[in-house]
């Protein structure tokens, strides 16, 4: 769990580290996320590698209940000239391709991409697995119920706590049948969680470190911040900023996020607070 082998090197997760999110789409929740133009996203993309990025998440759809599915064909035509134009101007950088698509992910992969992140985990393309493993690829498997469209009617639980745990356990069991070494688990707030739920989840999230997998925690400007607070989302950065410190103090070892530099800083301050820089 220390680290993930990404196109034979190693990323260390001894510290925890900060993922960049690049959304090629004018749908995502976040508008300052979103990034039309090939330019627009090598720019987005340099700022968050200088400010301490380690993994950029690139992807092309939005995953937000009201949004539009799009088809793989779609996808692909967002997301790869994005990838190539980024990969270009920094060849070092390591990419994660945000897709819940097999060939998309392949494709991403064999231009450069090195981790797949599957809000699905699987579940939407039954040769994701395989694919991820035959080409070696690090896999995020998130837990979601659904899809983003119905995932909203489906937020009932008895205990979400020890039901997302299950759920990594199987997932888990399937990943290491199709060959994925490196797993990343990702409780997926927001995804079929009231806010009650994922205010739940974060409280107790150190369990999963049981697992021997690393964490990724994805709550950047979500509505569990803005709603509860009875803001925008354009001011939920501070708000953000808390909750992340809280996950990291948690034990979570990937931070995906909106803003890289705000949540570098909190690694840092935890990472001292804690005795471990």
């Amino acid at each position: 769990m220390r680290s993930i082998n990404c196109r034979g090197r190693l990323l260390s997760l001894e510290k925890p580290v900060v993922m960049g999110i690049i959304n090629i789409t004018n749908e995502s929740f976040y508008a300052g996320s979103r990034k039309s133009g090939v330019d627009d996203a090598v720019e987005l993309a340099g700022k968050m590698l200088a400010e301490g990025a380690s993994i950029l998440d690139v992807g092309g759809q939005s995953t937000s209940p009201k949004s539009k599915l799009l088809s793989a064909e779609e996808e692909l035509k967002r997301v790869m000239p994005a990838i190539e134009a980024i990969l270009t101007a920094f060849p070092d950088a390591i990419l994660s391709i945000d897709t819940f698509y097999a060939g998309v992910a392949e494709s991403a992969l064999q231009a450069g991409a090195a981790i797949v992140n599957d809000i699905s985990a699987g579940h939407f393309d039954k040769l994701m697995l395989s694919t991820a493993g035959r080409l070696g690829a690090p896999y995020i498997a998130m837990h979601m119920r659904g899809t983003p469209q119905t995932m909203q009617s489906l937020a009932a639980y008895e205990n979400i706590t020890r039901e997302v745990m299950d759920y990594f356990i199987e997932r888990i069991d399937k990943c290491l049948q199709a060959g994925i070494n490196d797993i990343v688990l990702d409780p997926g707030y927001g995804f079929a969680k009231t806010r009650e739920h994922n205010f739940e989840l974060l409280n107790n999230s150190g369990v999963f470190s049981i697992l021997g997998k690393p964490i990724l925690t994805g709550i950047s400007r979500k509505s569990m911040i803005y709603k509860t607070l009875g803001i925008p989302v354009e001011e939920a950065l501070n708000g953000t900023t808390v909750l992340n410190t809280i996950a990291l103090q948690k034990g979570t070892n990937i931070l995906r996020v909106h803003d890289v530099k705000e949540a570098v800083q909190a690694v840092r301050l935890v990472s001292k607070f804690n005795g471990s820089v």
